[in-house]
């Protein structure tokens, strides 16, 4: 092995949530080395591309303080705003609700994290594949190393971290998705039911066209492929299909623990993802934050890096907690055959729904 270059820092992953730590903590004076196997970062497209608005953030997450500070989002990263949200059942008849949503365009959401990181002071790595972590060392495929006091892993599921020294198990969801040209109106839809089993389907559009897919339980599946599902619900769209993408979701929630020793965990690979409708981006950003802030206490006043779970708690933890609820909920539910969806879906039902969805408890007693 060559010598070991040394940081305060390495961040393995430059996405959301890796660039969001690299900001928060060089922003405080800390050396930061953002180390990603792509060029550009943000590349090759595996999501949806929906975040919501800064207000629509503060309702969703009311104890998650300065979003205007977080969340800075360029205008040449947003392909269309959308103030409507669709929840379409079987039947295809959608219940409508107001909601302030950006569709992104995602790889320029993400240069701009970069730069915001960079403008802070932290130094990127990129065409870099991450093999392993040894104690304090980063090995890199090419056999170069380097060294930091804290690791963080921001990897997404197959993180080298999480991988190699966390024992939780996570759910993960298979997701497929086309970018698809035409016009598809302004308002966004995830569909539920036998189309995605154990998951959802969904259509967001944007400025010339949409982002459709969806994602799905195997184990609900029935022996189908998601190759099946995925075409058969883009097929019900028409327009020239203009890229296909595929990733996978952690639908389990956040896992218990983030930090082991001088190791932390971040976005994807922590489980910063809302189960009950799939939102990660702003949710890895939020953890970012809290990440990047403590690591910074920590190398400066001797702050506990167990306090970015305390401050995660005290600003996700209900909202979390709600969403893994009305998670396991809809996977009773949607086992059920579409027409007992169709009759649960209702105008009677759609406050319980929409509570669901948004991440509050959805019963008021409860």
């Amino acid at each position: 092995m060559s010598d070991p270059i040394h940081h305060d820092v390495i961040v393995i992953g430059g996405g959301p949530a890796g660039s969001t730590v690299a900001r928060y903590a060089a922003a405080n004076g800390v050396d930061v080395l953002v180390i990603d196997g792509r060029n550009p970062i943000g590349t090759p497209l595996q999501c949806g591309e929906l975040v919501p608005s800064n207000a629509e953030m503060q309702r969703l997450c009311p104890d998650v303080p300065d979003m205007d500070d977080l969340f800075q989002t360029p205008e040449k990263a947003i392909s269309q705003r959308s103030t409507k949200m669709h929840i379409v059942p079987p039947s295809g008849k959608p219940l409508k609700f107001a909601f302030e949503g950006m569709v992104l365009n995602r790889v320029a959401h993400d240069e701009a994290l970069v730069e915001l990181a960079k403008e802070s002071g932290a130094n990127y790595l990129v065409d870099s594949h991450v093999d392993r972590v040894e104690d304090n060392t980063v090995v890199l495929r090419n056999g170069s190393t380097y060294s930091a006091k804290i690791i963080v892993g921001a990897g997404g599921h197959n993180d080298p971290l999480r991988r190699d020294y966390w024992n939780e198990s996570s759910l993960k969801i298979p997701v497929k998705f086309v970018l698809m040209d035409g016009d598809f109106g302004d308002a966004v839809e995830l569909h539920f039911g036998s189309m995605a089993p154990g998951g959802y389907a969904w259509m967001f559009p944007k400025s010339s066209g949409a982002n459709i897919g969806l994602g799905i339980q195997r184990r609900f599946s029935k022996g189908r492929s998601l190759n099946q599902y995925a075409e058969e619900f883009i097929s019900k769209y028409d327009g020239e299909i203009s890229f296909r993408g595929a990733g996978s979701l952690p639908m389990s929630g956040s896992i218990r623990t983030f930090v082991r020793g001088n190791y932390l965990l971040v976005g994807d690979a922590a489980g910063m993802v809302l189960p009950s409708n799939g939102a990660g981006i702003t949710i890895a950003m939020i953890g970012g934050r809290i990440a990047g802030q403590v690591i910074a206490e920590h190398l400066n006043e001797g702050t506990p890096l167990k306090e970015y779970e305390h401050r995660w708690n005290k600003q996700m933890g209900r909202v979390m907690r709600n969403s893994k609820r009305a998670f396991r909920f809809g996977n009773m539910m949607f086992r059920l055959p579409n027409w007992v969806l169709n009759m649960a879906f209702n105008p009677l039902t759609r406050g319980i729904i929409w509570r669901a969805v948004t991440c509050r408890r959805m019963f008021w007693i409860l």
